[in-house]
């Protein structure tokens, strides 16, 4: 079941949807504003990992090169 609800903070409108992509994780949100679109996935498991008597929380960011200005290949032929 796809959830879309949009909400104005200010004078800019913020986008928030569940349920359309990364189906495979436990949660995932879509949260867009303007031309930037961030996803939030969270994953877990029943199963406690042996010897942790804590709660491990990790956050991977994946930027993607040519967002970033950056065409992998260093050298460009004319």
């Amino acid at each position: 079941m796809i959830i879309k609800e949009t909400v104005k903070v200010g004078d800019k409108t913020v986008t928030i949807e569940t349920g359309r992509i990364a189906k495979q994780a436990q949660g995932s949100v879509l949260i867009s504003q303007g031309d930037t679109v961030v996803l939030v996935t969270a994953c877990g498991t029943k199963e406690p990992r042996p010897g942790m008597d804590f709660m491990p929380l990790s956050c991977d960011f994946v930027e993607k090169m040519y967002a970033a200005g950056k065409i992998p290949g260093g050298f460009f032929k004319r």
